[in-house]
């Protein structure tokens, strides 16, 4: 992807994230694009424009006042820029984009962009988790803007929760979206399962497993990037869902496989990413008192997702996941050929940097005809995005052989 001559604006505002703002800049700058600094007075006070200055080779914009080149800078800035993040986006800036308030240069630029704008929330995990920034950010999504973020670690207070800033990597990602838009999913009907089922055992206790949800969410994300309709059927997750995806929520294997089978008619691409429990209880119904004797309790196994889905849908493309322990990919070919899957992705759950929880994956992609692709370790994103192109490879060739048998059967019955 050529950076060259994009032209980006980065609004920084009053957040303690914003030490990573400068590092953005820098890695934007590094690509051979164009930054213009757009920022707050609580910006200022954090970080000297004379920074933003030598970083972007361009003066900020902070005083829309201050004599210029510009009589309406906010109106040139806003006709000079390709795309528009915003990074950190405090609290005060998201409720201010969201009731339209125009009085900085980074809020009156927003409201004279007429495109999606990104933002990267920054904030304490209390003032994330607000009702009325909740609602704020809603209102953004609706009305198009892109939110990555925030993450999960430590803040500025000490503790640790959700409202860190989100990495670059995802930000930079977001911007790709942007700057260099595929559209080669268009018209693609897809259903992605993710996050862990819960399988209750009492009220109060439950089986589960320590799946976050990040592949499933990366998968559903490029998808919906790249022009398809997208509907995620997620258990628990770490992360909240894309925006612009669908979501359906499945406490229950159960839940997810009534959720899936809702639409067996609908999709054309279904990739299981959800780890779903394997086994269940008959639950009690009040909660189990702790005694000194041994317990002994039944597990029943669940239905298995995507066979009952191929039964259905013996022409539909079915993605499953495999996460072993130990070497992956024996277990793996054995679940291709149970389950009647065109592709699944095996990975060793055991290793640091790759699983459950982490935003990497080190994965093997095995297909239906006996093709195995190892790949080297990546972010998640970035496999979700080889895994489209590979889907998209070979879609073509899938459904035509798919026509092909029915069209053999339909004439074989006249």
């Amino acid at each position: 992807m050529d950076w060259t001559d994009k032209k980006i604006l980065v609004g920084v505002t009053g957040s303690i994230a914003i030490f990573k703002a400068c590092e953005l800049v820098s890695q934007i700058r590094q690509k051979g694009a164009q930054v213009w600094v757009l920022a707050t007075r609580g910006a200022c006070q954090l970080v000297s424009p004379l920074t933003f200055r030598a970083l972007s080779a361009r003066e900020p914009l902070i005083d829309l006042f201050a004599h210029g080149p510009s009589p309406l800078p906010h109106i040139t800035a806003a006709d000079w820029g390709d795309a528009f993040v915003i990074a950190p986006a405090t609290g005060h800036i998201i409720a201010k984009l969201a009731a339209g308030l125009a009085d900085d240069p980074v809020s009156t630029v927003a409201l004279s962009w007429n495109r999606p704008i990104i933002l990267a929330p920054a904030m304490e995990t209390k003032m994330w988790d607000h009702p009325a920034t909740q609602e704020n950010v809603q209102k953004l999504k609706q009305r198009g803007a892109i939110i990555v973020g925030p993450e999960e670690g430590w803040l500025a207070s000490g503790k640790k929760g959700t409202g860190r800033m989100a990495s670059l990597e995802r930000i930079l990602d977001a911007l790709k979206t942007i700057l260099f838009p595929r559209r080669d999913l268009e018209g693609w009907k897809v259903v992605v399962t993710a996050g862990a089922t819960r399988e209750p055992m009492d009220p109060i206790r439950f089986l589960s497993n320590r799946s976050s949800g990040k592949m499933g969410c990366a998968v559903a994300e490029v998808a919906h990037q790249r022009g398809a309709q997208v509907i995620l059927v997620a258990g628990h997750m770490d992360r909240d869902p894309p925006t612009g995806v669908s979501l359906r929520k499945a406490e229950t294997a159960q839940q997810m496989l009534s959720q899936v089978l809702s639409l067996t008619d609908w999709f054309d691409v279904l990739i299981a990413t959800a780890a779903v429990s394997d086994f269940t209880f008959e639950p009690a119904t009040g909660k189990i008192t702790r005694t000194s004797a041994p317990m002994t309790v039944t597990l029943y196994p669940t239905a298995d997702i995507l066979k009952e889905v191929r039964k259905r849908r013996p022409d539909a493309f079915l993605v499953g996941f495999a996460a072993e322990t130990g070497d992956p990919i024996q277990r793996a070919r054995q679940k291709l050929q149970e389950k009647g899957l065109d592709l699944i992705v095996a990975n060793d759950v055991t290793r640091p940097d790759s699983g459950f929880g982490t935003e990497t994956n080190l994965c093997h992609f095995l297909f239906s005809d006996g093709t195995l692709e190892s790949l080297p370790l990546l972010r998640k994103r970035e496999v979700a995005e080889i895994l489209w192109d590979r889907i998209a490879q070979r879609r073509h060739h899938h459904f035509c052989a798919s026509q092909e048998k029915t069209g053999a059967s339909s004439t074989e019955s006249l």
